[in-house]
């Protein structure tokens, strides 16, 4: 028996010998952490040509061969938030009518047709800032779709059965909207944020889209159709100059016109406070803890940015690290400042968690929010926010189409022609010390306010637990007899 147990040893020593040897080799020898990491090349992004009409209309140009076909786009400025208050969705309903209604020789209908068997498309939208016409067709189809494309913006007609069909999809999404509690919990808090009534969070209903009229429609496109509200831009397999002369010969003998005026929105802090929306029909909670954030033109940006990548940014951020992977608190969460273009952007962080956790999900954030303003950020945090912005960064410009789309966008908003390569030397100057600073301006957890959209029932230990509760009204206001409808 002792024989058997002492082979027994010697056999299990053997066998263990190699992997104990191989499990040291594996922690001594790391050649991964060998590899040299070279530094990123400069970015100069290929600009596309641009060309300014006699009229103020700016053109972009982007030749690109690989693919026989031609895109373009025609932004004018003019949003939803410049529509009037009592006709909210005027917009939408704009830039789906425009397209379907067609043009005064060629209805809508039948434009679709001609366009099928061209295998190409035109569209129209309406978006917050602008409105725009769109096409794609193949490179030999260019004239015909550009001379449509032509016709439905200098001479539309817009359709009274078609305007109906687009309020009637409108009024189907308005009365669905509560039906998701992710969307219900962007929408309030921008509510929270911006104000009920601004520009930037407000909502179509059903009296405000069935206010708007086909004169309306038309009073729109006279007043945003005007060169100086206008820039093109068309890219793909063709030949700049040809194009250049077919653009001029269809817009530059049109006059001038006069810039739509822009908004005049304040943007006041929200009212601090707790918030809630209940939604008896889900078992998990959506938070938000919003406020006001800034616009791009902040020289703090840069240092913005990668705060926002320490903060919230990433699996490696410092809520994913600690809310979601240590406590376990959250399905999902994140958090940055924001910046928008031309209006203050939302300072927001958010989660998803279940019913029963929603109070310590929403305290851990709470914390969290507060450790930025006081705990050091470490350069190892820098470094790596810094290279996870700048190496992911990249490919956001990396092919014509997407610098040509940054240039009309730069262009749409004032912006200088060089803003991507500053961006990214900003980016590359940011210090720990940087971060600490903005953190502690930028972030006040006073000025904050505090939004769960969930099930009050399953919410245990209930929100009353950190403070007064506002409980939210998202009841839709229906016209006159057709309460019973809905």
């Amino acid at each position: 028996m002792r024989a058997k147990l002492i082979r027994t040893f010697i056999l299990t020593g053997l066998v263990a010998l190699p992997f104990a040897s191989l499990n040291a080799q594996t922690q001594q020898v790391k050649p991964w952490e060998k590899i040299p990491i070279p530094a990123l090349h400069s970015f100069k992004p290929e600009q596309p040509k641009r060309i300014v009409l006699k009229n103020g209309i700016v053109v972009f140009l982007e030749e690109d061969h690989e693919l026989p076909f031609v895109q373009g786009s025609i932004t004018l400025r003019g949003g939803s938030r410049e529509e009037p208050a009592a006709k909210v969705g005027l917009v939408e309903l704009y830039g789906e009518t425009w397209r379907t209604s067609g043009t005064a020789t060629l209805s809508g209908d039948a434009m679709d047709d001609q366009l099928e068997a061209m295998a190409a498309k035109i569209e129209t939208g309406g978006e917050l800032e602008s409105t725009s016409l769109s096409w794609d067709c193949l490179k030999g189809d260019f004239d015909k779709v550009f001379a449509l494309s032509v016709d439905l913006l200098l001479h539309p007609k817009f359709d009274g059965e078609k305007l109906q069909l687009a309020q009637q999809q409108i009024a189907t999404d308005i009365v669905r909207r509560n039906d998701d509690a992710g969307g219900i919990a962007a929408r309030e808090a921008a509510k929270l944020v911006y104000g009920a009534e601004s520009p930037y969070a407000r909502e179509p209903e059903i009296a405000t889209i069935s206010a708007v009229t086909l004169a309306d429609l038309d009073a729109w496109h006279r007043q945003t159709v005007q060169p100086a509200n206008m820039l093109i831009s068309v890219s793909g397999d063709f030949d700049s100059a040809s194009v250049e002369a077919k653009l001029r010969a269809a817009f530059e003998s049109l006059p001038a016109g006069k810039a739509f005026p822009a908004a005049r929105v304040e943007f006041p802090a929200p009212k601090p406070g707790l918030y809630f929306v209940n939604k008896d029909d889900v078992n998990q909670s959506n938070i938000r803890i919003v406020g006001l954030g800034t616009d791009r033109r902040n020289p703090d940006l840069y240092a913005l940015a990668v705060m926002n990548e320490v903060f919230g940014g990433g699996f490696g951020s410092r809520l994913f690290q600690k809310i979601r992977t240590k406590m376990g608190l959250a399905y999902s969460v994140g958090g940055s400042y924001g910046a928008g273009w031309d209006h203050p952007g939302t300072f927001r962080v958010s989660a998803g968690t279940k019913s029963e956790s929603t109070v310590d999900a929403l305290t851990a954030m709470k914390a969290e929010i507060e450790a930025l303003r006081t705990e050091p950020v470490t350069a190892e945090e820098v470094a790596r926010a810094k290279d996870q912005l700048l190496n992911g960064w990249i490919f956001e410009y990396d092919t014509k189409d997407k610098v040509l789309s940054a240039q009309v966008r730069l262009a749409f908003f004032g912006y200088p022609s060089n803003y991507l390569e500053k961006y990214r030397e900003g980016l590359e100057k940011v210090t720990p010390a940087d971060v600490e600073r903005v953190a502690r301006k930028y972030v006040d957890p006073a000025k904050l306010a505090i939004l769960v959209v969930g099930n009050q029932k399953q919410i245990q230990p209930p929100l009353a637990k950190l403070g007064d509760v506002t409980t939210l009204d998202i009841t839709i206001p229906m016209p006159a007899g057709m309460g019973a409808q809905q």
